[in-house]
């Protein structure tokens, strides 16, 4: 019995010590991995790029056979960008390098979104520069398609280094796939991407990632967002595959009146993964809305659901959801939802749930012709809905796309 007793013992404080773990985030070790690449060729036509590469992007919602639905790509692989091109005028499109030699005001804005010295992933980034995209959006000028950008690691134990400087000026709109994705060998690797979002004036970015890493690769987003008056921004952020340690937790500074910022985020935490998403909203400019609303499911692996609201002007309005859902025992979920009030006259609201498939849901869709792993996974297509307004048609279709093959592998 004591033999017993003491097993016991030993698998809850091995339990309470990765819960531990999970709830404050792991510390990475930067020392153990790569942090040079070779140079490698600009290709003219990204068609050329290696088939298994092509293959991995096109998970994320990549395509670079046909451009004609795109109003601009940018490729970077390890640390070269190896393809930018724009299709629309109106639109600049190129590596972060290349922008800071040709604009001395784009020093301004470095850093600005994000600080440098928010812990040692942001200092690396800097110590450690290895280019990134620039996006601009010209006064007025509105995005027919979307842009897609590709970041994607090939080479083994590299630390890829990444600084996104995204800008729409007034009264511009852009509407961004972004693709982030790793050779599909399965080998070790991180990566460290900072990304800085700066929207003026009446301006709209509709921003959504897509990551499909593999078993090994950890990652460490860094991201900032700064909103002027009137201005709109729509993140929506999906993993649906295996990762090794991802923690991201971007924050919009909404500093403009009457902002609008919503976040939308569909998890997937398959067995060996530990995934700590969350999102930060601070509502500084009067009548500023924002809406925080989180899926996930876990099917064995660790995952953090963090949300913040602080309102510190009049009338503003905020709402944050989370709802998780356990489809193997092994899988853990946390919901770590907050909200600040600093003043009379602003309204906030969270909600949060965390469970299992109902059983009586399971068998009321047999009682009606469906075997039990279809009847799962109409519960699961159900869960993962969200209706995310004021993207184009063809984002939406991404994502659903999206959502659909990961079904298909998780059930």
């Amino acid at each position: 019995m004591h033999d017993v007793n003491s097993e016991k013992i030993r698998k809850e404080k091995a339990k309470m010590a990765a819960s531990k773990r999970a709830r404050f985030g792991e510390d990475i070790d930067l020392n153990k991995y790569e942090h040079v690449a070779e140079p490698l060729p600009y290709k003219e036509d990204p068609s050329s790029i290696a088939p298994d590469a092509k293959a991995q992007m096109l998970q994320t919602g990549i395509t670079v056979d046909d451009l004609s639905q795109r109003s601009g790509t940018i490729i970077q692989i390890d640390h070269s960008v190896v393809h930018s091109t724009t299709q629309q005028s109106g639109i600049e499109i190129m590596s972060t390098t290349k922008a800071l030699e040709k604009y001395d005001w784009l020093h301004d804005y470095y850093w600005k979104a994000v600080p440098v010295d928010t812990d040692k992933y942001t200092a690396h980034v800097e110590l450690n520069p290895g280019n990134g995209y620039f996006i601009r959006a010209l006064p007025g000028s509105k995005t027919v398609y979307p842009i897609q950008a590709c970041l994607y690691i090939g080479k083994k134990n590299l630390a890829q280094s990444v600084h996104n400087i995204i800008i729409a000026e007034e009264g511009s709109e852009l509407h961004i796939i972004t693709g982030c994705t790793t050779s599909p060998s399965e080998e070790a690797a991180m990566h460290l991407g900072i990304s800085e979002f700066y929207i003026k004036k009446g301006a709209k970015i509709s921003f959504t990632m897509i990551h499909n890493w593999s078993p090994e690769i950890t990652v460490r987003p860094r991201t900032g967002i700064i909103i002027e008056d009137d201005g709109i921004y729509l993140n929506n952020y999906i993993i649906m595959k295996p990762v090794k340690s991802l923690q991201t937790n971007p924050i919009a500074h909404c500093i403009g009146k009457n902002t609008v910022s919503r976040f939308n985020s569909i998890v997937v935490t398959p067995p060996g993964s530990n995934m700590d998403v969350g999102s930060q909203v601070i509502l500084d400019g009067a009548g500023s809305r924002t809406e925080i609303i989180s899926r996930a499911i876990t099917t064995g692996g660790n995952f953090i659901s963090r949300g913040y609201i602080e309102g510190n002007a009049p009338e503003v309005k905020g709402h944050l959801e989370c709802r998780g859902l356990i489809l193997k025992d092994e899988g853990q979920i946390y919901a770590i939802p907050e909200l600040k009030g600093n003043l009379a006259g602003i309204d906030l609201s969270h909600e949060a749930a965390v469970g299992k498939i109902a059983e009586e849901e399971v068998e009321y869709l047999m009682m009606r012709g469906l075997s039990r792993r279809d009847a799962t996974a109409t519960i699961v297509r159900g869960f993962l809905h969200i209706d995310i307004e004021g993207l184009p048609a063809e984002l939406n279709e991404q994502i659903k796309q999206t959502i659909a093959t990961a079904e298909q592998e998780m059930l």
